[in-house]
């Protein structure tokens, strides 16, 4: 190889560098902005009740996400609702606890629940044949979501409809 083609080699991967650079930082910009127009539309989420009854149904798997109802693609970013994370899902009387890890507990009040129902797709994330349990609420705001939970276990989800019906 001789030093201009060198020389040439290194400046198109500095470029490359660069642009890679840019595109990521532009990302991060889009996410940050889209979750700050959000925020106003989430509000706070509501605060899990002092005292519950014992969970019916337990579910470990992982949190795909959330979307406001009904596009299935409209991710959620506001707050730490957009990071997917392993959770445990917990039904008691009172409501959905969502147990995350490193990010804050979701409880969803069984009052703002309008329906628990399977996806194939939410959040952009992919679940095989009916792989997502997705449960629709409304928040103390008034705007609808969808709260994505994709189970290790999708056998389980027929217990999780039933109750729901």
């Amino acid at each position: 190889m001789n030093s201009a083609t060198l020389v040439g080699s290194l400046i198109f991967a500095a470029v490359l560098v660069v642009v890679i650079a840019v595109v990521i930082q532009l990302m991060m910009v889009g996410w940050r902005r889209r979750a700050q127009r959000q925020q106003d539309l989430i509000g706070t989420l509501p605060d899990m009740p002092d005292e519950v009854g014992a969970a019916s149904t337990t579910l470990r798997g992982v949190y795909v996400g959330s979307t406001l109802a009904p596009e299935p693609n409209e991710r959620v970013t506001a707050g730490d609702l957009g990071y997917r994370s392993k959770a445990v899902l917990s039904r008691y009387p009172e409501g959905i606890l969502l147990e995350r890890i490193r990010a804050n507990p979701i409880w969803i009040p069984q009052t703002a629940i309008s329906e628990v129902r399977t996806e194939r797709v939410l959040a952009g994330k992919l679940g095989s044949r009916s792989g997502i349990l997705a449960i629709r609420w409304r928040l103390p705001s008034g705007v609808e979501i969808d709260t994505g939970f994709r189970a290790g276990n999708r056998d389980e989800y027929d217990g999780w409809l039933e109750e729901a019906a």
